[in-house]
């Protein structure tokens, strides 16, 4: 267990994302989902003692919320999971394919929330999220003025920002305190480490990073056969980790994991979900679940810990297949 910044939030080191919950039919959508799978899985990794959920009401235009607020819903108060959710990506309801437009004023937040937490199925949004920064000069004064209102409201118990730089967490910090920060941050995409991480250190802000398995790249279970044959609603089908050259490092590192997950009687995703939280400053690591039985291959990961010689294995590697960017192990640039 880790402290979320100075939340007073106590997270278990691996938390529950419900992207892929959200379905298929929508722009980033991960293909067709069941959503009895889905509730299943949200029970089971609480069952697993996995005590919080992030979602997000981009994913599948509020049906990942819908499911997380059924699952969570039915359950005693004593087993209830922390629910992160996040605001500011709008879609378009006539044209589900269509991009989605990030929109942070403080009325469209106000909306936004009070959606989320109809869907969620509750009165206070545990750590409520900024999804994306701003790209239309929208102030920090003004969407995260709101942020701050509304947790001095108790609309929301803490206050965070996804996606955001060093520079705009400063401009955030200034005007109230980040409670938390969500990067993206794996083996492959590693580019946290050189900033963000130590910002958040330095701040006493909360890091809970996603996509530790790059969408699947480092579960073991990924192959160049099956990504090619990805449906067209899947995102992944047109992300460029997963054709070409890059797609052969990143599956080339993700064989080099298998040792390592031998010595420690584990899976190689869990050795790839253990490297990002080995990192410090880094409160927990989101992995994504759409059927119960996917729990097994990451969620031992919270109690693996990784020693210098493993990291010095797994370093080797990182620089041996030229996977991704950034730094390569914990204390070293």
């Amino acid at each position: 267990m880790a402290e979320l910044g100075r939340t007073g939030m106590m997270l278990s080191r691996v938390g529950l994302g419900t992207w892929a919950q959200g379905g298929g039919g929508w722009v980033f959508g991960w293909g067709p989902q069941d959503d009895q799978e889905s509730r299943a899985a949200i029970r089971a990794a609480v069952e697993a003692g996995i005590n919080w959920v992030d979602t997000a009401p981009a994913y599948g235009h509020g049906h990942a919320e819908e499911i997380v607020g059924q699952a969570v819903s039915g359950m005693a108060e004593a087993d209830r999971p922390y629910v992160f959710t996040k605001l500011g990506r709008r879609w378009d309801p006539a044209d589900r394919m269509a991009p989605l437009r990030t929109e942070l004023t403080a009325a469209s937040i106000r909306e936004e929330v009070e959606d989320s937490l109809r869907r969620l199925r509750t009165e206070r949004i545990d750590l409520l999220q900024v999804h994306w920064p701003p790209v239309d000069g929208t102030p920090a004064e003004e969407y995260w003025g709101a942020l701050v209102a509304l947790r001095e409201q108790g609309k929301i118990r803490a206050a965070g920002v996804s996606n955001h730089s060093v520079s705009q967490l400063a401009a955030c910090e200034r005007l109230g305190h980040v409670d938390s920060l969500q990067p993206p941050f794996s083996m492959i995409r590693r580019d946290a480490a050189a900033g963000e991480l130590g910002w958040c250190a330095a701040h006493r802000t909360g890091v809970i990073v996603y996509s530790p398995l790059q969408a699947g790249l480092l579960s073991g279970a990924m192959t160049a056969e099956r990504a090619a044959a990805m449906p067209a609603d899947d995102w992944r089908a047109r992300n460029p980790e997963f054709t070409g050259d890059r797609l052969g490092r990143n599956l080339a590192l993700a064989e080099r994991l298998r040792p390592v997950a031998q010595r420690h009687g584990t899976t190689p995703a869990a050795v790839a979900v253990a490297w990002v939280l080995a990192w410090p400053g880094v409160t927990g690591a989101i992995v994504g679940a759409r059927r119960p039985e996917q729990l097994r291959d990451w969620v031992a990961a919270g109690s693996l810990r990784l020693d210098d010689a493993d990291l010095d294995e797994l370093a080797a590697a990182i620089e041996a297949t030229r996977a991704g960017t950034g730094p390569e192990q914990p204390g070293r640039p």
